[in-house]
């Protein structure tokens, strides 16, 4: 029996579909009934708990021959990460209470690095915190997400434009497919090791945003051109969006240590792993799923 957490997400849903088509158990932690039946229905077993409850979580944990587990989404933290602080110390008690023989957890490239991550330092300390558990440990340092590109497809359709934070526009980064992290995430639970291990996960080839706008073009059938937002409109965007004004610095660093190269993967004492997903698949594929 294999327990995963954020089922109802990108990664964590990949996860479970993973190992359930590899004829695993699989026991999937939610937070709502019709998630919990939809899971029931694709043949997994679902329980309810809080991220912030240890106790609840240790019952989800109990009996499981590993975990996967990740921080929820905070694109505008609290100073400090204290949302992150209190899941992660949950977590922690609950792997440890229920004698879970190793755990796999999502993380992020750059996660090495103590500052200058922005929202990312979520993904250090969640690092920095449960590395030193005392069962076998993988973090899956994650390139940038494929499927962020997603995104842009109204504004690519109806304008013939890919805005974004990206820069300059020709500067390629990694870049992987969330259904990639879940088959390495789930191909990781089902293998055996000792100590902690860092692998870092990006796609066949990186991407610049001149290339999102190409890809865009062709699977729309359309000119589409890159448009680079200027940094000093990025706040205003966030809060547009529904960020909180004294909230938005850690999403604007972020995107500022990926643009200047900061954020990017350790490469020495990691694991490195090449995934099979181009940005046209996984685009594609998108088209493909909202058209059935």
């Amino acid at each position: 029996m294999y327990v995963i957490m954020g089922a109802t997400g990108q990664v964590g849903g990949a996860t479970a579909k993973a190992l359930l088509e590899q004829g695993e158990q699989v026991r999937v932690v939610v937070r709502s009934k019709e998630k919990a039946e939809i899971w029931r229905e694709n043949g997994a077993e679902p329980v309810f708990a809080d991220y912030r409850d240890a106790e609840a979580l240790q019952a989800a944990f109990t009996d499981a021959e590993g975990v996967f587990v990740m921080n929820p989404a905070v694109f505008y933290p609290s100073e400090g990460f204290p949302e992150t602080r209190e899941t992660v110390a949950a977590v922690a008690q609950a792997l440890i209470g229920a004698r879970v023989p190793k755990f796999v957890a999502l993380s992020s490239v750059g996660a090495h690095r103590p500052n200058g991550l922005g929202i990312i330092e979520s993904l250090h300390i969640l690092e920095q915190e449960l590395s030193g558990l005392p069962m076998p440990s993988a973090f899956l340092r994650a390139a940038w997400f494929q499927d962020n590109s997603i995104w842009d497809v109204e504004s690519a359709r109806d304008k013939g434009q890919v805005v974004g934070f990206l820069q300059p526009l020709d500067r390629k980064i990694p870049m992987i497919a969330t259904v990639d992290i879940g088959q390495i995430a789930a191909k990781t639970l089902r293998q055996s090791w000792e100590g902690v291990r860092y692998l870092e996960l990006q796609g066949p080839e990186p991407y610049s945003p001149n290339d999102i706008a190409e890809i865009w073009g062709k699977l729309l059938n359309r000119e589409v051109q890159a448009i680079a937002l200027p940094r000093d409109e990025w706040a205003e965007v966030f809060v547009h969006q529904g960020g909180p004004a004294d909230r938005v610095h850690g999403r604007m660093a972020m995107l500022d240590g990926f643009n200047t190269g900061w954020i990017d993967f350790e490469r020495e004492g990691t694991e490195h792993i090449t995934a099979n997903m181009t940005l046209e698949d996984t685009l594609e594929q998108w088209i493909k799923q909202r058209n059935a």
